[in-house]
């Protein structure tokens, strides 16, 4: 099972990810949203499309773009629709 945490909390857990270029992508139902702030930074790669960032967020503890997800995936990247990957001080598991 594949985990994301921060601070000892999961962010995300699944046995179905979608790894792509050594990211994790986690289907958003098996995200905690709640703990995902959207921010103002954007992204863009040639074959996924635009990511959309989101700062996350563990008690008073705030990680800055610490997660993104493509909501609108480029026809190559569709099976990244709805999910989300994080990196930075997230602990990503396979």
């Amino acid at each position: 099972m594949a985990r994301a945490t921060l601070n000892g909390v999961v962010l995300a857990d699944s046995e179905a990810v979608e790894i792509v270029e050594g990211c994790l992508y986690f289907p958003g139902d098996r995200v905690a949203v709640e703990r995902l702030e959207p921010c103002r930074i954007r992204t863009i790669c040639p074959w996924r499309g635009v990511a959309t960032y989101y700062d996350v967020r563990v008690d008073d503890h705030v990680e800055p773009a610490a997660a993104w997800s493509y909501e609108e995936p480029k026809r190559r990247a569709r099976r990244l629709e709805g999910h989300v990957a994080f990196w930075k001080a997230i602990d990503v598991e396979p």
